[in-house]
């Protein structure tokens, strides 16, 4: 006889939980949606609900803790999802990214016996209309799980119609001659250094000099590329910008964790030619929690992810201004990341890692 000995709770009247449908968050694969409800609280202020896993093929848990670009992935997803249901915006509108700004409290990361039930409390504080649908808009998070606030977050992007992009892309909005005929990546550096475990998970390929790195671009990656796209996309630039923070100083790579990001597109990664990754010491030009200062990320510059906000439990002055860490006592380590190709800067990225090895 099969004995189960714990049953689920049962649901609620009414409660059955599923996830939103992947069309409105813009993937292919059912399993990598993680939205499951949005809901108005207020003019331009919406309230999603979220569950992650307990164990991601790729977003994978290092020292008992989520990984932080699940979050960024998270929030990716809800762009489309509130231009789709609560905006109004048709299928077909293409979006782009033109800042991030994320800070993670570690304290509420750990991964659980059961998947994490997050609330993502979304403000839209800047809004851009033509033609009465949302052109550009600029939102900001609070992300909660049960009772403690698990980040704070902020964002800008921009919405356009298919004529639009198509002026923007300027005859590279082909998909098929931009995706299907990218050659073979590059070997990849060694997985330890940018503290992966499978060598098809890592972006980047050696490069020139210390310091910097040819971005891999591989798009048979299940989880990078979901579905067929006629440039880098904005998690893969994410993913470049964390293993370089971490292949900087890839002898202790393991005990680092990126526990803020502010990140700046500047245009599109191109697949047709190649696109150079440098990082270097931010020390004497930031530090960790510091965004929006003068000359970094959170600089006004060309559309291409942008925002400013504090990690948790710090004081701003407000958008544009310094933020302190949330304890300014814990060991951190800012990294600057830049990407360059061509002639012009691609994106430039703050990312602020913290060793989490003592949290496990």
């Amino acid at each position: 006889m099969l004995i189960i000995d714990e049953r689920p709770e049962a649901p609620a009247s009414g409660a059955l939980t599923t996830t939103v449908a992947k069309e409105y968050v813009h993937r292919a694969a059912l399993s990598d949606v993680f939205l499951t409800d949005c809901a108005a609280s207020g003019p331009d202020s919406f309230v999603i609900g979220a569950q992650w896993p307990r164990l991601h093929g790729f977003y994978q848990a290092d020292h008992g803790l989520y990984d932080p670009l699940l979050l960024c992935e998270t929030i990716r997803q809800t762009l489309p999802l509130l231009i789709h249901t609560q905006y109004g915006v048709p299928f077909g509108h293409q979006l782009m990214w033109s800042h991030l700004h994320y800070a993670v409290n570690p304290q509420a990361m750990p991964v659980g016996r059961t998947p994490a039930d997050l609330r993502l409390h979304v403000t839209c504080t800047d809004a851009t209309y033509r033609r009465g649908l949302p052109a550009a808009l600029s939102l900001r998070y609070e992300i909660t799980r049960g009772d403690d606030l698990l980040a704070v977050a902020s964002t800008d992007f921009s919405c356009h119609t298919p004529a639009v992009y198509r002026r923007l892309r300027a005859g590279r909005d082909s998909i098929k001659a931009a995706f299907w005929d990218i050659p073979r990546p590059p070997l990849p550096v060694l997985p330890e250094h940018c503290a992966r475990e499978r060598a098809q998970d890592v972006v980047l390929a050696p490069g020139d000099r210390a310091g910097r790195w040819r971005l891999r671009v591989d798009t048979a990656h299940p989880v990078l590329f979901d579905h067929p796209v006629d440039h880098a996309p904005g998690m893969l630039l994410l993913e470049a910008a964390r293993q370089a923070g971490y292949a900087a100083r890839p002898g202790d790579a393991a005990a680092r964790w990126p526990a803020s990001m502010d990140v700046a597109f500047r245009k599109y990664v191109e697949f047709d030619q190649p696109c150079w990754i440098e990082a270097r010491p931010a020390a004497a030009t930031g530090t960790v929690g510091a965004v929006g200062s003068a000359g970094s990320p959170g600089s006004a510059g060309p559309a291409g992810p942008a925002g400013t906000s504090e990690p948790p439990g710090a004081t701003s002055g407000g958008p544009g201004h310094p933020a302190e860490p949330a304890d300014p006592t814990e060991p951190a380590e800012a990294v600057r990341v830049t990407a360059v190709q061509g002639d012009g800067t691609a994106f430039e990225a703050l990312v602020g890692l913290r060793d989490v090895s003592g949290l496990a």
